[in-house]
């Protein structure tokens, strides 16, 4: 049985199918039609809630993509919808934000934008540009144009008032800490079974028990096998409980970020550390997923075009992975095997990511290439770290990349013309030409295959421009044509 609470109500339910996604049992089991589907992968935030939980004695309030988040991911917190929000007979100020403001028009997309506004709102200190674009880089609309939902964004942030949910946070937090426990959890239905472990230990024991079961993290690129694809996932391990896998610590030797902390957690904790990789990290999907999907998620699924495994391989990263009491590391340039496929074992799982400290550089740089610069897939990811010795020349060189290649893969043919040479425009262009050894992309609906390499080339050189400021108009030119 799993139990959360529905703005103030309890929920606990046992016999409810695990591939039940929460925008369909809010609409199927509770009759709330506010939150939409408009596209069932996380693409245009129709269907956004929020999600409230206990962290440190206080309520955190984060957005979800109801379409594609599972109903086990409510245990213990709090379900806000838009049909929570007015304020007794009173519109809650940033529902009387956008009205306001002129922002809605059809209205199909507004009760996401609401949503996606009202937990901007308890996460502002003040009105910030920048937050407000973050905050609804998830959220599409057809007709009314952005202009006034900005503006209902600012009027919302600018002109905060206390609303039901701060009067009741303390009641909140109570009835959510009475909700935790330290049991292995169970929904099922039809044949189709959900477990929650809490420990990692508990995670060992299912693992042994349910060798193919799936791992569900985040749930934002496994719940398109249900959303998108029409399956049926028969038995899920849930980890969004287990604690100790969102552990993250910095330490004199290095960054050690557990496998199932999310995307904005790994932002904020990066703006610190690894500036180049949180700027990227603005630009992976949107807010919504990035409160959802974790980093080991997006490693573990193998995919060719995922935006962290790159800058990881250029910062030589390892994972930890853990098969019952045993915990190895291995290089990430050797866990992705072939398309889609890992060097996890039967019973494996990701326990946390590592990153070297004396990997760390100020010469590390990241780029994404994309038809749009928001909330889409990349068509080339690239990630450079080089470094040179007093005379100029290259003693370390990492360049790596993705949708080059069936896994994300660095460029060893590359790095071999950079090392040992001095950084010119001479030695990087032979270090171009060499990433026709290293890769034979493919053409598909996102770039062809001339395109890519030839991107990839241009970024090379964008990053030798980048350290030295050396690239002229002419050769701009040349590049670019």
């Amino acid at each position: 049985m799993i139990q959360f609470l529905l703005n103030q109500t309890l929920i606990s339910v046992q016999a409810i199918d695990p591939n039940l996604t929460v925008l369909n049992y809010l609409r199927q089991h509770q009759h709330r039609c506010g939150s939409k589907e408009g596209c069932a992968s996380g693409d245009c935030g129709a269907c956004t809630v929020t999600l409230g939980r206990v962290e440190q004695g206080k309520m955190v309030y984060e957005t979800a993509n109801s379409c594609m988040t599972f109903v086990s991911n409510l245990q213990g917190k709090q379900l806000i919808t838009v049909e929570d929000l007015k304020q007794g007979g009173q519109l809650h100020p940033v529902q009387q934000a956008m009205v306001d403001c002129h922002a809605s028009q059809c209205g199909f997309c507004t009760p996401g934008f609401v949503m996606s506004l009202f937990t901007l709102q308890k996460n502002s200190r003040g009105w910030q540009h920048k937050d407000a674009e973050q905050a609804l880089a998830g959220n599409l609309c057809r007709c009314t144009g952005y202009r006034p939902i900005v503006d209902a964004a600012r009027q919302a942030c600018e002109h905060s008032q206390q609303d039901i949910f701060q009067q009741q946070e303390a009641l909140t937090v109570k009835r959510l800490m009475d909700l935790q426990n330290d049991q292995i959890q169970e929904i099922s239905f039809n044949g189709h079974r959900c477990l929650l472990p809490k420990t990692t230990s508990q995670l060992v024991a299912l693992l042994d028990e349910y060798p193919d079961a799936k791992l569900l993290a985040g749930g934002t690129d496994l719940a398109l096998q249900v959303t998108q694809q029409y399956r049926t996932l028969p038995l899920i391990v849930a980890l969004q409980q287990i604690d100790e896998l969102k552990i993250c610590q910095v330490n004199e030797t290095e960054i050690v970020l557990g496998a199932g902390v999310s995307l904005q957690h790994c932002y904020r904790l990066l703006s610190e550390h690894i500036p180049p990789f949180a700027h990227i990290l603005e630009r992976f999907a949107s807010l919504q997923i990035r409160n959802q999907g974790t980093l080991g998620g997006n490693i573990a699924n193998g995919s060719p075009i995922g935006d962290t495994p790159p800058m990881l391989l250029a910062l030589n990263a390892t994972v930890a992975l853990q098969k019952g009491s045993t915990v190895r590391r291995l290089p990430l340039a050797d866990f992705f095997i072939s398309y889609r496929q890992t060097a996890l074992q039967e019973r494996e799982f990701i326990r946390a990511i590592i990153i070297p400290k004396v990997t760390l550089s100020q010469n590390f740089q990241a780029w994404k290439v994309s038809k749009r610069r928001e909330d889409d897939i990349s068509a080339v990811f690239a990630a450079f770290l080089l470094e040179t010795d007093s005379s100029g020349r290259v003693t370390e060189a990492r360049v790596a990349f993705g949708g080059m290649a069936e896994i994300p893969k660095r460029a060893t043919q590359c790095e071999r013309q950079l090392l040992g040479k001095p950084l010119t425009t001479s030695s990087v262009e032979q270090a171009c030409a060499a990433l026709e050894q290293d890769f034979s992309p493919l053409s598909d609906f996102r770039a062809s295959a001339d395109y890519r390499l030839q991107v990839a080339k241009n970024l090379l050189r964008r990053y030798h421009a980048s350290l030295t400021d050396g690239l002229n108009v002419l050769e701009v030119s040349r590049y670019v044509s």
